[in-house]
């Protein structure tokens, strides 16, 4: 990863990464390398590639999915719009709602920031409910607390079924599936 300086403005924010398309691991470790090398972030830590079952869709390959924690000197939009930008040089094409994708990048957590605008929520207004998300997120922060609900990402992840839900470590990351 690129060394970077980092501002005394500089915000922890939480990404979420997926791809159950092509080479996922792959996929989601070069998505990780171009976060890196946005201007106004450095990634400061990747948890543990999972490989997940999708979650409220049927018929479709299961995910590799992981987050990481970024140093982020840039406001949460600017990220977002950085972010879309890597995925469409990734090949997303966005047909729908849940589609499989090729890669797939959301900001979870930007410091304690709450937002709530057209195009941008944060939290992500899903991650509670999402073990692909939550397992991830206590390698990296068990004892972070949600913003909105309150609770830490332990607390979070004992309410959730683990049926429909499978998420188990994909390996070491090296693979293509």
């Amino acid at each position: 990863m690129i060394k970077k300086k980092v501002s005394s403005e500089t915000r922890t924010a939480y990404v979420g990464i997926g791809s159950n398309l092509g080479s996922k691991a792959d996929n989601c470790l070069r998505a990780i390398d171009r976060v890196d090398k946005m201007e106004g972030s450095r990634v400061r830590a990747r948890s543990t590639l999972f490989r997940t079952e999708p979650v409220g869709v049927e018929g479709q390959d299961w995910y590799v999915n992981c987050v990481i924690r970024v140093d982020a000197e840039l406001s949460a939009e600017k990220m977002l719009r950085g972010l879309n930008s890597i995925e469409g040089q990734m090949g997303r094409v966005r047909r729908g709602r849940w589609d499989s994708r090729i890669i797939d990048l959301d900001i979870l957590l930007y410091g304690q920031q709450v937002i709530d605008e057209k195009g941008l929520i944060i939290p992500h207004k899903l991650m509670h409910l999402r073990r692909f998300v939550l397992a991830p997120m206590i390698e990296l922060a068990p004892e972070l607390i949600h913003p909105v609900l309150g609770k830490t990402m332990v607390e979070l992840i004992k309410g959730l079924s683990e049926r429909g839900q499978s998420v188990m470590p994909f390996g070491d990351g090296i693979c293509g599936s």
